[in-house]
């Protein structure tokens, strides 16, 4: 049994009273039933702002100024918000640079499964300093979901150009490992033993597949698109330049892939693709080894 002893426990010294770090047999199972997240709504706050301390990287706040303890900037004011819907089981994480800030350093947003799962929804770090591509508006100002509703495509020609992959408003830290790395003890907190998430783009996937996550569905779809993009494939030869996002040479990376996705150059739209993380478990899983970013 987890952290439990396989020998009598000694007892500590110096009169300190000692407990065991998991519960006794006796209602184990009732203890160590998965918590959801509908059930943390219902939680007092204090309770909450508690258990979601668990996803925010200390490394990362202190390096953009932000007290780890307070969750304020350099100023004193409040930068990180807890938003739960009680109704859709969902939570959002979002911790900004500064009070005044209108993009998040971080954002992280998950919601039960009618399946008893947690599913990842969303999770970003990204680089306040960097430009901005306002590839998650319109210019009128209507909103894109990320580019996946609607395009505005002169934000993100941009966005390509400076290196960025589809959804992304602003460069990233290169964190994503460490993000993800306090979300799995997360996931532990609440007794889950794996989480599961529908990649939102391709180049997600693949960052998901990098962090050890597995394909519940979709691995032999995201083989077959490796290999529509390696030479002789038939996804490279529809890179015929039609547009910023068919260029042939964005065959040769993760992102520029991604992009070429994004503007429709599969027969079937992108979707069908689920993934699982097993908590401490690296599966290895690579559909496309040796792919740059």
């Amino acid at each position: 049994m987890f952290l439990t002893t396989l020998s009598p426990p000694v007892k500590p010294s110096g009169g300190l009273a000692g407990h065991d770090l998991v519960a006794s047999d006796e209602g184990f199972e009732e203890r160590a039933r998965p918590i959801s997240l509908h059930e943390v709504s219902e939680w007092a706050e204090s309770w909450q702002r508690m258990l979601f301390r668990v996803l925010l990287p200390i490394p990362i706040l202190v390096q953009f100024g932000i007290h780890p303890i307070k969750l304020t900037d350099r100023q004193g004011r409040r930068v990180a918000h807890l938003i739960v819907g009680k109704e859709d089981s969902g939570i959002r994480v979002e911790v900004y640079p500064s009070a005044e800030a209108t993009d998040t350093l971080m954002e992280i947003e998950l919601r039960d499964t009618p399946f008893n799962q947690i599913e990842v929804v969303w999770v970003a770090v990204q680089d306040p300093r960097s430009p901005r591509f306002d590839i998650d508006v319109m210019p009128d100002g209507d909103v894109t979901l990320r580019g996946t509703a609607q395009r505005n495509l002169a934000a993100e020609t941009a966005a390509l150009a400076a290196g960025l992959a589809p959804g992304q408003i602003r460069k990233g830290i290169g964190q994503f490992g460490h993000l993800m790395d306090h979300l799995e003890t997360f996931m532990l907190a609440l007794n889950r033993s794996e989480y599961v998430a529908q990649p939102l783009f391709y180049h997600t996937a693949i960052l998901f597949e990098r962090v050890g996550f597995s394909y519940i569905q979709g691995q032999a779809r995201m083989e077959q698109v490796a290999a529509g993009f390696a030479p002789g494939g038939d996804l490279r030869a529809r890179l015929d330049g039609s547009s910023p996002f068919r260029r042939p040479e964005l065959a040769d990376t993760i992102s520029g892939r991604a992009w070429a996705i994004h503007d429709g150059i599969l027969d079937e739209g992108w979707d069908r693709v689920k993934m699982v993380k097993r908590l401490g478990m690296h599966v290895g899983v690579d559909t496309c080894p040796g792919v740059p970013w």
